[in-house]
């Protein structure tokens, strides 16, 4: 097959849709021909007919999903758009206005809720995988400089991601550390809150992201209470497949991802989430976790995408 990806920040950003893109190409690659358009050609659809794909993957939404549902009428190749919004209304407009061929959903709870909208759109549900050479629970690990033991949480420094929760429930708990990863509007006004709380227990940091495997194996438990609306939430696999245990919110997209990997809560009482913290953080979750992550490894993604990109040309 002939496939395209359009992904606006690739190399330029470190996200779940970028690393998406990146893993899912570099396993399609060995048997299919494979573009990855950034930057502004990741908009120009000229550009995209006159390879003559047969698959080309919208990653950003909005006006580039419209455009590469119109350039069908010319392209001839089918559309496939991921659910990588979320659920709300950019995915509703994915869905709903650009009508791509294929929409996958990442979570049976999503593709449930993208049903409703998919006139003429046929919904599959794949999930986002992991690397699992890469988050290992083998390997390097860092002297933190926080007191043990250290709850981490990772993702945009954004209000919809809740970390501001975690650094309550530890203070609930009355030990320990908490350790954000990330960068985000909200950086400042969690390290207010951070360090009032918890003063030395507390650090707001950024890595690379390949240094993120030696992060999550120098933590003892991860936790992300973010809304629940997230699309899928991948570091809840790189923490699971680094054997770090997870504490997450209890919602249908989270129970299906941890599952037995973790604790499920209700993130927005303090005093509930820091004694399920405690709890986890007694709880050997190495081989639990590990166990959990392997069903996401990216090549039965890979496969998964592959068989559902073959559906797409015999129709």
């Amino acid at each position: 097959m002939k496939i395209a990806f359009l992904s606006r920040y690739q190399d330029q950003v470190e996200r779940g849709a970028e690393n998406f893109v990146s893993e899912l190409s570099k396993r399609l690659s060995k048997k299919h021909s494979i573009n990855v358009f950034s930057g502004k050609d990741a908009d120009n659809i000229s550009k995209v007919i006159k390879g003559e794909y047969e698959i080309v993957i919208s990653i950003n939404g909005r006006i580039q999903s419209l455009k590469a549902s119109l350039g069908r009428i010319s392209g001839k190749y089918k559309l496939l758009i991921t659910g990588h919004s979320g659920i709300g209304r950019d995915d509703i407009w994915n869905i709903a206005v650009c009508r791509p061929d294929v929409f996958v959903a990442l979570t049976g709870y999503m593709a449930k809720w993208a049903n409703s909208w998919a006139w003429g759109t046929k919904v599959v549900k794949i999930p986002n995988g992991i690397d699992l050479e890469k988050f290992k629970p083998e390997g390097e690990r860092i002297d933190l400089g926080l007191q043990k033991p250290v709850v981490l949480s990772v993702g945009a420094l954004t209000w919809y991601k809740h970390h501001e929760r975690v650094i309550r429930a530890v203070r609930e708990i009355g030990e320990g550390s908490v350790l954000i990863v990330g960068e985000g509007p909200e950086k400042n006004r969690l390290a207010e809150l951070g360090n009032k709380l918890l003063g030395e227990r507390f650090k707001i940091a950024r890595f690379k992201f390949e240094d993120m495997p030696k992060i999550y194996r120098s933590c003892d438990l991860f936790s992300l209470p973010s809304w629940d609306r997230e699309a899928f939430g991948l570091v809840y696999l790189e923490a699971m497949a680094s054997g770090v245990g997870v504490v997450a919110p209890d919602d249908d997209s989270r129970r299906e991802i941890v599952e037995d990997g973790g604790l499920f809560t209700e993130v927005g009482d303090p005093a509930v989430y820091g004694k399920t913290i405690k709890e986890a953080l007694r709880v050997n979750w190495s081989k639990k976790a590990r166990s959990q992550a392997e069903k996401f490894s990216w090549n039965k993604v890979a496969v998964e995408y592959e068989r559902t990109m073959f559906d797409m040309i015999k129709v």
